[in-house]
């Protein structure tokens, strides 16, 4: 039997009727309906693990899903870099990294992931800016009395770092271009053990952070000369900034940002913005990370990547002009 044309339209519209829900199913899918992943450069127990676990549990609440932090240590932090470039893009794994992973690490190993094609920015979390500090033997009281002192004294300061490449490490290269000194580096196996040095006197300068400095200068063990951010730290806002002391322009703090897989869909990435900066609001978080010697940023996903952007073009020179390698 020969079917109409009317009966073949029908039967159209009819399959047409019974698709759409499944489509507007598929369309409307809430999200998130799984758990999150947190993938973290680092093991338990650091500054970026600290943070990640103090928001982990605002996020499940708010989001009605358990967000997961998962401990990927390795390879300088390109392990947890990999796997997240690597993952569908559906908002489920979300890379939770130190600044360096993102504008360093490109520039000192051959990846096999380019941070701008492969992650979209979700946001800065927060900065956290060093202290330059010496030793209590050096005669110097200031930034420009320890210049002067390196100037008289070509070679025979030492500085103590974290390992080649690190924010540490960085950050007293980039003092040591704009300041003109020859300032001798010693590498250490971590910020503590380079603060350890420090203490002992084999060396005499260190960049440190708040964990590896702030108890040893309230003690008198240390001597904070300047903090490296854009602004004073309210930690200890009598100390100037280097930028103040003679540096215009000299801002280094490490921070620690969320990203997702590229490709991402915009809707997702909005929803994380907005859950990420809205714990990043509440009085106990932004205590917390005070507390730690973090201030809370919240960055667009735009203004993140503006950061990248920036951060990676300045530390390519300081790298390029110091021959920073690492094997």
């Amino acid at each position: 039997m020969n079917v109409s044309r009317l009966d073949r339209v029908a039967t159209c519209a009819l399959v047409a009727a019974l698709l759409v829900p499944a489509g507007v199913a598929v369309a409307e899918r809430p999200y998130p309906d799984k758990p999150i992943r947190l993938v973290l450069p680092f093991p338990p127990g650091g500054g970026t693990d600290a943070l990640a676990r103090a928001l982990a549990p605002k996020l499940t609440e708010r989001m009605g899903q358990t967000l997961v932090v998962d401990n990927r240590a390795g390879a300088a932090g390109n392990i947890s870099s990999e796997i997240v470039s690597r993952a569908a893009a559906d908002g489920y794994t979300l890379l939770f990294t130190f600044a360096n992973m993102l504008t360093v690490n490109p520039l000192l190993y051959k990846l096999p992931f380019d941070v701008g094609r492969d992650f979209a920015p979700i946001t800065q979390l927060g900065t956290a800016q060093f202290f330059l500090v010496v030793h209590p033997s050096v005669p110097a009281r200031s930034v420009k009395e320890l210049i002067a002192l390196a100037r008289e004294k070509p070679g025979q300061l030492n500085y103590a770092s974290s390992g080649p490449g690190a924010p540490l490490h960085l950050a007293a290269e980039l003092f040591k271009q704009r300041a003109g000194v020859d300032i001798v580096h010693v590498p250490y196996k971590g910020g503590g053990p380079a603060a350890a040095a420090v203490l002992g006197g084999e060396a005499q300068i260190l960049f440190g952070s708040v964990a590896s400095t702030m108890p040893q200068v309230k003690a008198g063990k240390l001597r904070a000369l300047a903090t490296t951010g854009a602004r004073r730290s309210a930690l200890m806002p009598e100390l100037p900034t280097i930028a103040e002391s003679g540096f215009p322009g000299y801002d280094v703090s490490g921070w620690d940002g969320v990203l997702a897989p590229a490709g991402t869909p915009r809707v997702i990435i909005v929803r994380l913005h907005h859950e990420f900066v809205t714990a990043l609001q509440m009085p106990d978080t932004r205590e917390f990370f005070s507390r730690v010697g973090y201030e809370v940023s919240g960055t667009t996903p735009e203004e993140l990547a503006q950061i990248i952007t920036k951060e990676t073009a300045m530390w390519a020179k300081v790298i390029k002009s110091s021959g920073i390698r690492v094997e």
